[in-house]
């Protein structure tokens, strides 16, 4: 996926004669990512356990919507506002949750309806005003702004180059240590060559789109969102006993309760998880267009979904990383951003989308049958 990202965003930057990879562009790539790649670090978790949740497009909308109602209506100040919506995601998620493990209604069910009821209630809390426009700076800036740099006369954001080469000595130092680790216990790991060019290329990405940022505004501060969230739920996922009891749960459900694993409360944390994460999104959404709209949230969940899958989850389950599932994403929008670009006809866009996510999960089941 880390090869696919580089070509399609080399075709780009050749079909648009040069403009794809402009800071501007990049930026506002960032920032239409940030939303959905939010959303598919959730639904990593929701499909490493075998379950699915559509409704997370619609909390999405109808979280960013309560953002804007209580901001402009009610005039609560930021901080206040973010605090009621994450709580409020939190208690969806508890709420769909408890019908899916307690109950005992299907996932898939209990979020078609769940895709139902929120799409609904989006459209009730919007019908006097049909849009609400945002006027707080400090919200807009949450998806618009960019991150202070030290002052200087060299043109360039320091701070973000700073970020961009601790980010490549991070990584480096990351996928060493995991290296020797499975080496040390004998797991099979890729050859020498092969690991190399790995860190080549991924040190070569981030160093890359960090240049290009720093030569205008530098990073936006919906990346610093995403990349604090993704630090969260990979150090949860790899480092934690609740990373082990999801994976665990994911690969074989019944031996994971036979083993003392709280199957039913692990499952519920996933789907509060899912939800809190759905309302950071729909807080990330409003604050880049800069209003509430009753189309908000429409096929989010899609784009999720098909980010975690492009991303290498497995879709039998037990199977799948946070990290890979921010590369499904930008995999996504890079196709997205590049094609409204040059503007292609909406019904190919999806077209598009929808070949490479086949082919993608197609490449993933043949790959683990071998």
């Amino acid at each position: 996926m880390y090869i696919a990202l580089v070509l399609i965003m080399l075709v780009f930057q050749i079909w648009s004669g040069g403009k794809f990879f402009k800071p501007s562009n990049i930026s506002n790539l960032f920032n239409q990512a940030a939303y959905v790649a939010v959303l598919a670090i959730g639904m990593t978790l929701i499909l490493i356990l075998k379950h699915i949740d559509l409704s997370v497009g619609y909390v999405a909308g109808f979280t960013g919507a309560i953002c804007a109602i209580l901001m402009q209506t009610y005039g609560l100040p930021v901080w206040a506002t973010i605090l009621i919506v994450l709580v409020l995601g939190v208690l969806i998620g508890l709420y769909q949750g408890t019908v899916i493990m307690r109950v005992g209604v299907p996932a898939f069910v209990t979020t078609l309806a769940g895709m139902f009821i929120f799409r609904g209630l989006l459209s009730l809390v919007l019908e006097k005003n049909g849009t609400i426009a945002v006027s707080q700076d400090a919200f807009l800036k949450l998806c618009q702004g960019f991150i202070p740099d030290i002052p200087n006369n060299t043109g360039i954001h320091l701070v973000t180059m700073l970020i961009g080469i601790v980010a490549v000595v991070f990584v480096i130092y990351s996928m060493l240590k995991s290296r020797r680790n499975k080496q040390k216990y004998q797991f099979k790991v890729v050859s020498t060559p092969v690991f190399v060019v790995e860190l080549v290329l991924i040190s070569s990405i981030i160093l890359g789109i960090c240049m290009v940022l720093a030569s205008d505004q530098g990073i936006p501060w919906s990346a610093v969102i995403v990349g604090v969230i993704l630090a969260v739920y990979t150090y949860m996922l790899n480092k934690t006993k609740l990373g082990r009891y999801i994976y665990g749960i994911g690969g074989n459900d019944q031996a994971a309760e036979l083993s003392g694993v709280n199957v039913k409360l692990v499952t519920q944390f996933a789907f509060c998880s899912m939800s809190f994460l759905a309302a950071v999104s729909g807080i990330l959404y409003t604050s880049r267009i800069g209003s509430a709209s009753p189309q908000a949230g429409n096929a989010f969940e899609m784009d999720a979904i098909a980010s975690s899958y492009i991303g290498g989850t497995a879709v039998s389950g037990g199977v799948g990383k946070v990290t890979n599932a921010i590369i499904g994403t930008f995999v996504i929008m890079a196709l997205t951003n590049g094609m409204l670009m040059k503007g292609v006809n909406i019904s190919y866009q999806y077209i598009v989308k929808g070949v490479i996510f086949i082919i993608a999960v197609a490449f993933d089941v043949r790959t683990r049958r071998k």
